[in-house]
């Protein structure tokens, strides 16, 4: 491997891992805060994807304009979807898991009926690509890993610089003895879906733009994101950060030496190394 295709495939890898990095974020808060595995976080994504591809070609936004609102909306939806779906079993993981998967299915299936099984591209953020050494990067991805470093940066600064991000921290470790300490936790486990959600929308869009949108991209988006969480401890933001940019890197470094089919076993190898050795991931707990 040359210096020139090492250099691009850690580029084309960090790009892919800020995406990770995002859907891993939402499943992270949505679990430390609420102890349920959203297996729906992917058909959240993906309906990230389509509202702001139909913003952009129905009502003529710019993907800067589509971007929020379409965070805004899915974020939204997660407050719903928090309050009538999953606080019923906040205490009780096993029928959240079923409503979690039912969920997946019915969106998915919503989304086929309404939207096509049809691909669609609502066209890249910015056309051209930036070379420099002899290495490649399409502004696209580029602003997508500067999206994601900036969301990284606001929300660890939302945890720890705010009352809601404390309100989540305490929430997150003991929800009873949050609530004895006049902690409205139902209204904090509302914001935490509501800010998973919009994370996982903003990462639909940017790949949205990046590739392209259909019902079915869920469905890898929710592999990675449970993935990245496990790798990097469940219920950490650190750890979901660091294990998005190794599962990125993988992909990234992995397919010019052997095939994209290896990354992926050597994604879920790294992960079993891992676990054998610490079996609570990078940055987990007991």
């Amino acid at each position: 491997m040359t210096v020139a295709l090492l250099a691009q495939s850690i580029l084309n890898g960090l790009a892919a891992g800020g995406i990770y990095v995002l859907v891993a974020l939402g499943l992270t808060l949505v679990f430390g805060i609420m102890n349920i595995v959203q297996f729906a976080h992917g058909e959240i994504y993906m309906l990230g994807a389509y509202a702001s591809y139909f913003l952009i070609k129905l009502f003529g936004f710019s993907f800067w304009e589509a971007l929020p609102v379409s965070a805004i909306a899915i974020g939204l939806l997660g407050i719903v979807l928090e309050k009538f779906f999953f606080r019923p079993f906040r205490d009780r993981f096993e029928p959240s898991i079923i409503v979690a998967v039912a969920l997946m299915v019915l969106l998915q299936t919503t989304a086929v009926v309404g939207f096509g099984t049809d691909t669609k591209s609502m066209g890249g953020i910015i056309p051209g690509v930036l070379s420099i050494g002899g290495v490649t990067l399409s502004w696209d991805r580029l602003l997508g890993i500067l999206v994601g470093i900036i969301l990284v940066v606001a929300l660890f600064l939302l945890i720890q610089k705010t009352k809601i991000g404390q309100a989540m921290v305490a929430v997150s470790q003991d929800p009873y003895a949050a609530a004895l300490q006049g902690i409205d936790v139902n209204r904090i486990s509302s914001i935490a879906m509501a800010v998973g959600c919009a994370l996982a929308a903003i990462a639909g869009s940017l790949m949205g733009s990046i590739f392209s949108t259909s019902p079915f991209m869920g469905t890898s988006a929710i592999t990675k994101g449970i993935a990245v969480i496990i790798l990097g401890g469940l219920g950490s933001i650190p750890g979901a950060v660091a294990g998005g940019l190794v599962l990125g890197l993988i992909d990234g470094l992995v397919p010019p030496l052997l095939s994209s089919t290896m990354a992926g076993i050597v994604g879920f190898g790294v992960i079993i190394i891992v676990l054998l050795f610490r079996p609570t991931g990078f940055f987990g707990h007991e």
